[in-house]
């Protein structure tokens, strides 16, 4: 079974999470809250850049989040279906990630400052573009026919803008409010949020588990 190395909340695991669960790959987590438990970890060699998440999958040790995902992408069917769309969805994935960074100061600084800052910003930016991709293609998902990476690039960021700002932040992109209730309603995924293994949402507990663990101040 899968194995995932990383803190008690959402972070630079949940698309790994994610991942999983659109895979339909089984996993448990060890939740890193201490120091000592990260320590054994980077004195074993397991952290290639000192760094979490780490997956233990299929007898590897993956670092780095968009790596772990890609693997899963790509040896899971999530990748595509040809090198064409293998480098749309690279894309899109891409995109999503740019997209997703505004959002991650949330919690580590004032909410409403990055929510009425970067995040707005971030809105305008994005979701005119993803409009557009996912009108062009007309399934419900970014590229092709079914689900893969791509989708959940932009699934990560859109759950985490409608948990604080609420649904109507789409009304004026139906192209992209299909995309979140097809895929949100897919099986893996529908099940992943409504179980256990979602996280909740950022809050202190996070933050102070991540400075201990990792000695911020």
């Amino acid at each position: 079974m899968a194995r995932l190395y990383y803190f008690d909340g959402r972070g630079r695991g949940e698309i790994v999470r994610l991942a999983l669960a659109a895979a339909s790959i089984p996993f448990v987590e060890e939740l890193i809250t201490e120091r000592e438990p990260y320590l054994k970890l980077v004195n074993g060699g397991k952290l290639l850049f000192d760094q979490l998440p780490l997956l233990e999958i299929d007898g590897k040790e993956i670092v780095q989040s968009n790596s772990i995902v890609r693997y899963i992408g790509r040896k899971y069917g999530l990748f595509g279906k040809n090198l064409d769309e293998e480098v749309r969805i690279d894309q899109c994935y891409e995109g999503g990630r740019d997209f997703l960074s505004p959002t991650l100061p949330l919690v580590f600084m004032p909410e409403k400052d990055v929510l009425e800052g970067p995040v707005q910003k971030a809105l305008s930016k994005y979701l005119p573009i993803f409009e557009k991709i996912a009108s062009a293609n007309g399934t419900g998902f970014l590229v092709g026919n079914s689900l893969t990476i791509a989708d959940l690039s932009l699934l990560e960021v859109l759950l985490v803008c409608v948990e604080y700002l609420g649904i109507t932040i789409l009304k004026d992109y139906p192209a992209v409010n299909k995309f979140y209730s097809v895929v949100t309603s897919t099986d893996g995924i529908a099940g992943f949020l409504k179980g256990p293994q979602r996280k909740r949402k950022n809050d202190k507990r996070y933050i102070e588990d991540v400075k201990r663990t990792l000695l911020w101040e």
